[in-house]
């Protein structure tokens, strides 16, 4: 089923890209930069200042293999503008995530009409998995909009056999490949051949996949920064990249990140919260939905994705993400398919009510003794202290908001979107600002300390990249050393062994060896 789209004029386009750019660039430097992930992008991105190196990435004096450099550089040019600070290290995110909704919606504006593009655009904008990756200093926001992309101008070329589309798809094609590697080759090649296997179109698939000029593109996008680390790294690169981060990650379970075949199929509907309602009825069309081609191809996309995914050994959620772009689209074109506001808007008020008890189930789940590691009892018992003077206000404000938005003369869709804003707004303000205080705090806390020292600072029997950043110099993970400075967790700083207490709070103490 398509409908008569056409392309929203000016004005329209700047509310496509300012609703979500809004929800993701609120209060967007609140909360503390998270370790592991958060951490050991912004450090290796400060590093490369500090080395003056722009071709590699640096963790705390160790070369970093986990992803290409596409980030660091994105990074690197807001840190270069405003310092290395959390504003800066999230930017590329926010602004990659801000892009992302807007090319979904006006995707779905010009193929499905007005109101199917601005609902697209807003439940992926409100959806809780994009909304965490958009605000993470991390390179999954920025993979998800060049996947968009590029398959958005897949379909474009095979709806019209126009050649821009399918240039500017290797374009974002190669983009991808520099971002988080092999990955955005095999998303957009799979899914297109298994769409054009569907549909008897086989050979326009292999006209479009071995394009003379698209894959010129690609190659100088990426060839040049890959045979250098290459040259650089040499073996090492291979090793470390190709090999353990993309080999073994799809073979293996890496990093204790495992789970059941079954893991996706439960972890989508917590990514696309609050649209639960909206998924079912969009799987329910799904056999209508394969008899007609665009929906066809969105189906295949997120099919592929999915199952792809599931049969990795790894398994983290925000890898569902890749496949979750079609399902926007989806949801907005089966938005009618809800009448009952009341339905829709349940996960939505279930979420800001749990969002009140939260720091009530936090501080019962220390007092109950259900936290078992001393690390999290310890930060978690700084519940008190931790909790911003406006959480309650705010969380009481959102409720309110959403309670008056249930009555607003619109469809049930555009009543929960007005909703579901505001709970997103929430989560900027007052969820992630607090619960970056209670698990990250000390450590940044700790690292600011640590800047008045002159010693040789260490991270000792504890992983927590973020404290580089605040204390602005290399830190790596070693044995300490008499005369050093050095970090750790208080369950693991050795019995006997004589240090200088620097500072302590929660599960973090800074320590000088004597």
């Amino acid at each position: 089923m398509q409908v008569s789209g056409n392309t929203p004029a000016g004005s329209a386009r700047w509310l496509l890209f300012l609703l979500p750019a809004v929800l993701f660039l609120m209060n967007l430097g609140g909360a503390p930069l998270f370790d592991v992930d958060e951490g050991a992008f912004s450090e290796a991105t400060r590093e490369m200042f500090v080395r003056h190196d722009f071709l590699s990435t640096w963790l705390n004096g160790a070369p970093r293999f986990d992803k290409p450099i596409l980030i660091y550089w994105c990074q690197a040019v807001f840190v270069w503008l405003f310092g290395p600070n959390e504003w800066s290290f999230r930017l590329p995110s926010a602004l990659a995530a801000s892009a992302w909704c807007y090319a979904v919606g006006l995707f779905a504006w010009q193929r499905f009409g007005r109101a199917a593009g601005v609902l697209a655009c807003g439940i992926a904008a409100t959806s809780l998995g994009v909304h965490v990756i958009g605000r993470a200093a991390t390179a999954d926001a920025l993979l998800n909009m060049l996947l968009a992309l590029a398959l958005l101008d897949g379909w474009r070329h095979l709806e019209s056999g126009q050649r821009a589309p399918l240039l500017r798809s290797y374009l974002w094609i190669g983009l991808g490949v520099l971002t988080k590697g092999p990955i955005a080759l095999l998303v957009p090649g799979a899914t297109t051949l298994l769409y054009c296997l569907s549909t008897g179109r086989f050979r326009d698939w292999l006209r479009s996949v071995f394009n003379p000029a698209g894959w010129a593109i690609l190659l100088a996008v990426t060839v040049p920064w890959y045979a250098a680390a290459l040259a650089i790294h040499g073996q090492d690169f291979i090793n470390g990249f190709i090999l353990k981060h993309n080999v073994e990650r799809f073979s293996g379970s890496m990093e204790g990140h495992s789970g059941s075949l079954f893991y996706y199929v439960l972890m989508i509907p917590v990514l696309l919260l609050p649209w639960l309602s909206w998924l079912i009825a969009s799987v329910r069309r799904l056999p209508e939905d394969w008899k007609e081609p665009l929906p066809r191809f969105l189906w295949v996309w997120f099919i592929f994705v999915t199952a792809f995914f599931s049969l990795s050994g790894t398994k983290l959620p925000h890898y569902a993400l890749y496949g979750c772009t079609p399902l926007f689209v989806l949801l907005a074109l089966h938005r009618e398919r809800v009448k009952s506001v009341f339905l829709g808007a349940l996960p939505l008020f279930g979420l800001m009510l749990f969002f009140i008890a939260l720091p009530s189930l936090l501080a019962l789940s220390a007092q109950a003794g259900w936290v078992r590691d001393s690390y999290y009892l310890a930060q978690v018992s700084r519940i008190a202290e931790a909790i911003p003077a406006a959480y309650y206000p705010l969380t009481a404000l959102a409720l309110l908001g959403s309670a008056a938005a249930l009555r607003l003369p619109f469809d049930p869709a555009r009543r929960v979107l007005a909703i579901a804003c505001l709970n997103t707004l929430l989560l900027a303000l007052a969820i992630a600002p607090f619960m970056g205080d209670v698990l990250q705090g000390p450590v940044k806390r700790a690292g600011l300390a640590a800047r008045q020292y002159d010693e040789p600072t260490v991270l000792w029997n504890f992983h927590a990249p973020s404290f580089s950043v605040y204390s602005q110099r290399v830190t790596p993970t070693v044995q300490a050393r008499p005369g050093q400075i050095a970090l750790t967790r208080t369950d693991r700083l050795p019995a006997g062994t004589p240090v200088d207490e620097l500072y302590r709070e929660g599960g973090v103490v800074l320590v000088r060896v004597k």
